[in-house]
């Protein structure tokens, strides 16, 4: 599918985002078409590319689908060539710490200058006493609640991904859209924001909506006070592990059909989902026994006859196998910039005839340089002059040396 059949076909956005938050919020801008420029400092690019650890996956996974251009904000050659960008620009996208961009003659206050410009600014916390505070997606989740409600009492416990950054970056990208479409309207850009702490927050909507209607402080997840008596993780005779949500009558009913437990179903002091949480302590040992003789294959056709929500506990790397993500095409073949080529997932969305796949694989550290440069109206003279030469190719960098 070509590229002008995408929504956001002709949109350029400017990537001055880093490590999550931002570069979350450009992919999914990117996937949806737009031409997005990512602007990384010399002379290896961002930080990110070389991580370790959980942040191994960032760069590679945040960055499809854009461009490369390594520029030195802080001279005067590379803030003439970071104007005239955004002088073209319809979106700019940042998280830098509070201060940073302003600091670099390229804050919000540009917007003066630049009227039809969307300026996003991805951060911490949103304006009042928090605002100057440096955050982390593992720090609003502990200052938000999430961490409390993930962990069992009294050991908070950070979710498993990214999940505020990336988050922080989906609300970033629905502003970016009723921006520009309130500027087809009015013809004037604004300032958009969104942040870490308040999208936390917004996450535990729920929680407080229970806190509100409750006497006693709301426990953990793991505390397992369940709306509904079969909610639970269930050990099977091979050691795996399937978790099984029975929270209907109908469910239930199905299941003691399905599992050959005609006991179970004539028993009245459990027809309702009411009756069975009053006799938990009593059922839930008599369903632990019947999936700790049952193996895998058999305990998932069983769930699935009965068409009862159940899930076998995945790794990450068992995603790649995943028979139901391979059929859907649900994740697309990358290449990462250092040479590695693997399966990424793709926006989990669909919208009829249009095609979301990977147009672009990561991109080099200032691979698109000269390109965007020439793009910019630059002479060759003066492109060699700023990306030094041998940046022109876009060459991966060496990475950092470190102590």
């Amino acid at each position: 599918m070509s590229k002008s059949s995408l929504p956001l076909a002709g949109l350029r956005v400017l990537d001055f985002g880093h490590t999550v938050m931002g570069p979350s919020c450009t992919m999914i801008l990117a996937d949806l078409g737009a031409d997005v420029v990512k602007i990384e400092p010399g002379p290896n690019g961002e930080p990110t590319r070389f991580l370790k650890g959980f942040g191994t996956g960032y760069f590679g996974y945040f960055n499809r689908n854009k461009r490369s251009i390594i520029l030195d904000l802080k001279s005067e050659q590379g803030q003439d060539v970071a104007h005239r960008m955004i002088a073209e620009a319809d979106v700019l996208v940042e998280n830098f710490a509070p201060g940073t961009m302003s600091r670099l003659g390229i804050g919000p206050e540009i917007l003066s200058r630049y009227p039809k410009l969307i300026y996003a600014s991805l951060k911490g916390f949103l304006d009042g006493p928090y605002s100057s505070r440096l955050a982390l997606d593992e720090v609003v989740q502990m200052m938000g609640g999430l961490a409390y409600m993930t962990g069992p009492s009294g050991r908070p416990l950070r979710a498993g991904t990214s999940v505020v950054d990336i988050t922080g970056g989906m609300f970033a990208a629905i502003a970016i859209l009723i921006a520009l479409r309130d500027r087809d309207a009015t013809g004037k850009g604004r300032l958009v924001e969104s942040a870490l702490f308040e999208s936390t927050v917004f996450l535990m909507g729920q929680h407080l909506s229970y806190s509100a209607q409750s006497s006693e402080p709301v426990p953990p997840m793991p505390e397992r006070v369940s709306a509904w008596a079969v909610y639970e993780l269930f050990r099977l005779s091979d050691d795996r592990q399937l978790f099984v949500g029975i929270t209907t009558d109908s469910h239930w009913h199905r299941f003691c059909i399905a599992f050959n437990r005609p006991d179970l179903a004539a028993d009245t002091t459990l027809d309702t989902n009411n009756k069975r949480i009053e006799n938990r302590a009593r059922l839930i040992p008599i369903i632990t026994q019947i999936f700790a003789e049952l193996m895998m294959d058999e305990a998932i056709a069983r769930c699935e006859e009965a068409r009862i929500p159940f899930a076998p506990i995945a790794r990450p790397e068992d995603l790649f196998t995943d028979p139901h993500l391979e059929a859907t095409g649900a994740l697309m073949q990358t290449t990462l910039p250092n040479g590695v080529s693997t399966k990424l997932p793709k926006l989990p969305i669909t919208l009829s005839g249009i095609d979301f796949s990977i147009r672009r694989d990561p991109p080099l550290a200032g691979e698109h340089s000269a390109e965007i440069l020439q793009e910019l109206g630059y002479e060759e003279a003066e492109i060699l002059n700023i990306v030094g030469g041998s940046a022109v190719a876009g060459h991966a960098p060496a990475a950092p040396k470190t102590a």
